[in-house]
């Protein structure tokens, strides 16, 4: 997305017109807040926001199945030994994908 000259705003500037700013996101623009005339964070919706958890978290089952479709693969061409290593990945990644209470993490 292109984002113009009015879509970047300074710190002190998003502090002093904060609930003007939140309208325009709310209305769908989105806004890039600098520091020191760096982009430090930006100002989205919070339906834009869980869009794209909701697309992250597709991306990281994607690549989950992809790597259990390698090592099934690997392991019906050359047996078990290729396939560990693809099942240690997908282990490992499962293990990442798991909450703090030890379940696995769910929607």
């Amino acid at each position: 997305m292109a984002y113009t000259a009015k879509d970047i705003i300074p710190l002190s500037q998003a502090r002093a017109n904060l609930s003007e700013l939140v309208e325009e996101v709310r209305g769908g623009t989105e806004k890039i807040i600098t520091k020191n005339g760096e982009s430090c964070a930006a100002l989205i919706s919070t339906e834009k926001l869980e869009a794209f958890y909701r697309m992250e978290k597709a991306r990281i089952h994607l690549v989950l199945l992809n790597d259990a479709l390698t090592a099934l693969k690997n392991l019906d061409r050359n047996g078990t030994e290729d396939a560990d290593e693809y099942f240690a990945r997908l282990r490992a990644r499962l293990g990442a994908e798991r909450s703090d209470d030890g379940e696995p993490d769910r929607e």
